[in-house]
């Protein structure tokens, strides 16, 4: 594709993104959703996938998996939730499954999500009774709002005809690398772990899903200067999401809201949709203001109590750990050398 074609690619796919999420999370805070930040967050995922709209049956397929993954994780949290050891061994077979199939450059969009419903039904499930027994609908209500939202988002900016004419690159795949999927979901586990002995639901919710987000995109820092942006621009997620929820609290109406979230979905989204390393990094910025700004407006407990540095701390703590923790588990490539 020529320089100018790429560049209207990535405007579309950005505006898109901002017009998605700033819709979609306006109208869930709105219509009093519980995690007013599940359907937008489905619908950055699914429309930063790909160019083009999944097709109906590709997204009623998406929609089913993870409904599918949810209704098994909340029989599994009711069945062994008072049983840990046998809890935490299932758990970590099914992250390692989905770790194996990242590693291998399957799944794409799909692997994140369906992480994201594991970590979150069983915090939920433990941590929130009251909120245990709606998991369900939640992830139904956020599955149909962000396949909405994205075949919206499409109507309203579609591709040129040209643009749809051309065949899309296939994903890279690889042999699954089960030595750094078992990494993966050791690091993951002790997170969930960690957040399953406390009280703190927003901080159960957070660094888990943080934790997501940064093994997925430490595959492209092959560099100090590359870990170190990576670094950056996911704090910059956090502290935008708080600086956000403060200039809300001056101007508390939707309308604020939605001009809110979509220069910041402008700002993070636009990154994320280039063709180029760190659209990875921007996405996960995008995933971390979504959860801390929708954990700050949801009517869950203590959420919008929370102070800015307390909001920022999560953030550290989960980059810090997974930093510290892959620089450990993880086995570096070994140098091959030539003999002259």
């Amino acid at each position: 594709m020529l320089a100018e074609d790429l560049i209207g690619e990535q405007r579309r796919k950005g505006l898109r993104v901002a017009l998605a999420v700033s819709v979609g999370f306006t109208v869930s805070v709105a219509s009093g959703a519980i995690v007013p930040f599940l359907g937008p967050l489905f619908a950055a995922q699914f429309l930063l996938s790909s160019t083009h709209p999944l097709p109906p049956g590709k997204t009623l397929g998406m929609g089913v998996l993870i409904l599918v993954v949810g209704i098994f994780m909340r029989i599994l949290t009711a069945w062994f939730g008072d049983e840990p050891v046998t809890f935490l061994l299932l758990l970590g077979l099914i992250y390692f499954s989905c770790f194996s199939a990242q590693t291998a450059g399957k799944g794409g969009a799909a692997i994140f999500l369906i992480l994201v419903v594991a970590v979150m039904v069983p915090l939920l499930g433990i941590l929130n009774k009251e909120l245990a027994s709606s998991i369900l609908s939640i992830l139904t209500i956020g599955v149909v709002t962000g396949g909405g939202l994205m075949w919206l988002a499409h109507a309203l900016i579609p591709e040129p005809r040209r643009a749809n004419t051309q065949s899309p690159q296939p994903a890279a795949t690889n042999p699954p690398d089960f030595s750094r999927a078992l990494a993966n979901t050791a690091i993951l586990l002790s997170a969930v772990t960690i957040c399953l002995t406390s009280d703190n639901l927003t901080s159960a919710l957070v660094i888990p899903i943080t934790v997501v987000s940064l093994l997925g995109q430490l595959d492209i820092a092959a560099s100090g200067r590359a870990s170190l942006g990576l670094v950056i621009v996911n704090l910059l997620g956090g502290v935008i999401a708080s600086v956000a929820y403060t200039v809300l609290t001056i101007r508390p109406n939707l309308f604020s809201m939605f001009v809110i979230v979509l220069i910041v979905c402008l700002l993070l989204g636009g990154r994320a949709a280039a063709r180029s390393p760190d659209a990875k990094v921007h996405a996960g910025a995008l995933t971390i203001f979504l959860i801390l700004f929708g954990l700050g407006v949801s009517p869950l407990p203590g959420s919008a109590a929370e102070s800015f540095s307390t909001r920022i701390l999560y953030i550290a703590l989960a980059i810090g750990f997974v930093f510290l923790t892959t620089a450990l588990l993880w086995q570096r490539p070994r140098e091959t050398h030539t003999v002259t």
